[in-house]
């Protein structure tokens, strides 16, 4: 009786290490899985630390979209002391605007956040190019990991300020905050 010959197999009859291994079959010992390259070889990426997607965003761009974020927050403060001046400083209504303009900015950087979440930029990111992905997949983070990123900005604020700094010298150019939850800023 005789065996079906294997159309992967090498001459010699042992397998054909370039070739995948027949299906539900797992590779050979010390071969790589398919379609992944061998142990021990740099990955097929240039980016340092170990980040295979898309370019990081440089720190400046990061600053700038936190930067035109801030502006667009303060712009409400603004428009709404105007109107708190205009209507005059013994007025309650004075203080009425004052607090509907405290809850709007809140609103909209409630808001800004979760649209973060959701397409992973903010206004700033958006105008600067960047986007804010998880670090595992390349997908956004969602609304909640978003405001809670904005919570954990704490941990690079109270360090001196130093977790701002950080992505000048680190591999992936992440903050504490983005350490914490396996976040990047990319380059669109």
């Amino acid at each position: 009786m005789t065996t079906p010959q294997d159309p992967f197999a090498a001459p010699g009859g042992e397998p054909d290490p370039s070739q995948p291994p027949a299906y539900g079959q797992p590779p050979a010992y010390g071969q790589p899985p398919a379609g992944q390259p061998g142990y021990g070889q740099p990955p097929a990426y240039g980016q340092p630390g170990g980040w295979a997607g898309p370019p990081l965003a440089p720190w400046i761009s990061r600053v700038g979209s936190a930067l035109i974020d801030l502006l667009a927050q303060y712009a409400i403060y603004g428009v709404g002391l105007v109107l708190a001046a205009a209507v005059g400083s013994d007025s309650g209504a004075a203080v009425l605007i004052v607090v509907i303009t405290y809850l709007a900015s809140f609103g909209f950087t409630i808001w800004n956040l979760i649209r973060q979440g959701r397409t992973g930029q903010t206004i700033g990111k958006s105008v600067m190019g960047t986007r804010l992905l998880r670090e595992q997949d390349g997908q956004v983070i969602g609304p909640w990991l978003s405001v809670g990123r904005a919570f954990l900005h704490l941990v690079d604020a109270i360090s001196c300020l130093i977790g701002y700094l950080w992505p000048l010298w680190d591999a992936k150019r992440q903050t504490f905050a983005d350490k914490i939850l396996k976040t990047v800023v990319i380059a669109k």
